[in-house]
């Protein structure tokens, strides 16, 4: 009977490896078979699908053709498309494969919305900037989203850039466009320094994650750029077909209800949403109120002058984001351009080391952002692994990061943001110790075995420790 349990209990990991390949395997034929079936109006310019851990990763291409099928619509006034045979099959892969977690729809709407806001205020600072003078009844530039347990919705509005109908059908009628990509090229070609925009989105996929939760999207819009802009209403179950029809009572902007299916229903509930903002997208620029009260309060210290962050401001941010009671003992504020783009605020715990922290193999690690949107919680590769009792965030919008923004890229580049960081803060160690040796000397009691350890473990910055 023991030989049995035994023999049981090593079977079960076997098994779920097994279905794990088999369901990996389903989604590789899937995608074989879509690739199979591409037309000449499928641009790629890269490999159409990478397999990479977990998640189907997408190159740099136009997914689905841009040729809308017409259907035959019974309302006056209803446009009623449908998306090719390709779409429906990318659509199934992206509402229930891409990403791992739920909840990052939110992150990605939020992002999406954030975007739109920060289109409209180019949209007036250039206006401005050619001598038109601000309007009197400009919208105050915010994000609001609305809870709805009783009709089990999530609705999220901007008071940003909005749609025409030709972009609805564009944006939203092809997977995979990116309207942030196109604009953010469009403000090159001006010359108007892209770089220094706060436009998050460079994936077109994000909106389609609404799929996982809901079995019907809408999409209410309207384009800032005219006065006398129409307003239109998108819709669809994300089966195949989608409609576009005109609508007066729309404001400015864009408006999205998801009605949830029933096992999504806990995003209909004003707490979870709140908790998934904390998490996701509690520095995103612009105000997120849920419900009428403001959600995104902390402010993202990392970018702001180091001389105006206070000791009390350092305290609260490094409880939030190592989600800890201690204080810092150091913070390294730092900022860089060349090699490659950071932004980065680090704490040293004034703590002792913990024994979860001694080990190499617990869930540690920075937060990573990319433009003030968290991309990981726990990122184990920006630092090495003698360094896991860092805690703090960086940001940079030059990591690489697959098409669901869960999964980091291996790469060069990621390499060198590691060699960066790490040189980075053995500096600013050595520096302590010379200015500050008496603090430096009760650092290296608490944590001198990790130094001891990169000694053993490092390479390149061997010398340095």
């Amino acid at each position: 009977m023991a030989a049995l349990v035994r023999s049981g209990a090593a079977f079960r990991p076997c098994a779920r490896v097994f279905l794990a390949t088999r369901k990996r395997q389903a989604n590789i034929t899937l995608v074989n078979s879509f690739r199979a079936s591409l037309t000449t109006d499928v641009k790629c310019t890269s490999s159409l699908f990478v397999k990479k851990s977990k998640s189907v990763q997408l190159g740099t291409c136009r997914l689905f053709s841009t040729k809308q099928e017409p259907v035959q619509s019974t309302s006056p006034g209803i446009d009623k498309l449908e998306f090719q045979a390709e779409t429906r099959m990318l659509l199934d892969i992206v509402a229930k494969s891409l990403y791992s977690d739920k909840e990052v729809f939110i992150r990605e709407l939020i992002s999406n919305a954030s975007d739109a806001l920060e289109k409209l205020r180019y949209e007036r600072l250039s206006a401005q900037q050619a001598g038109a003078g601000a309007s009197e009844h400009q919208a105050a530039l915010e994000i609001k989203i609305e809870t709805d347990k009783q009709n089990r919705t999530f609705t999220i509005q901007d008071s940003g850039i909005g749609m025409t109908k030709e972009e609805l059908i564009q944006n939203l009628g092809t997977i995979a466009r990116s309207g942030s990509k196109a604009f953010i090229e469009q403000m090159k070609e001006k010359s108007t320094g892209a770089q220094d925009s706060a436009i998050i989105g460079q994936f077109g996929v994000g909106f389609y994650s609404s799929f996982m939760v809901a079995d019907k999207v809408e999409v209410f819009t309207k384009s800032a750029n005219s006065p006398d802009a129409q307003g239109y209403k998108w819709s669809s179950d994300g089966t195949g077909t989608y409609e576009v029809q005109p609508l007066d009572s729309v404001e400015t902007g864009t408006k999205i209800v998801l009605h949830l299916k029933m096992e999504s229903r806990e995003f209909s509930d004003e707490d979870s949403i709140l908790g998934v903002i904390k998490k996701y997208s509690n520095f995103v620029g612009s105000p997120i109120y849920v419900n009428g009260t403001q959600a995104n309060t902390i402010q993202p210290l990392w970018l702001m002058d180091p001389k105006s962050v206070t000791p009390q401001m350092h305290d609260e941010f490094y409880r939030f984001v190592g989600n800890t009671g201690d204080r810092p003992r150091f913070n390294l504020h730092y900022k860089t351009d060349a090699p490659i783009n950071i932004r980065a605020l680090l704490y040293f715990p004034e703590g002792k080391p913990g024994l979860f922290d001694l080990t190499r193999e617990g869930d540690q690690g920075v937060a990573l952002y990319s433009k003030k949107v968290l991309i990981k919680s726990k990122t184990d590769n920006i630092l090495p692994k003698w360094l896991r009792f860092v805690k703090g965030v960086v940001d940079s919008e030059d990591i690489p990061l697959n098409l669901s923004r869960e999964l980091l890229q291996n790469s060069a580049l990621i390499t060198k943001l590691r060699t960066v960081l790490t040189n980075r803060i053995l500096r600013f160690l050595q520096e302590k110790a010379v200015k500050e040796p008496e603090q430096f000397v009760q650092f290296y009691t608490d944590y001198g075995l990790f130094l001891k350890e990169g000694i053993v473990t490092g390479q390149q910055q061997l010398d340095k420790v």
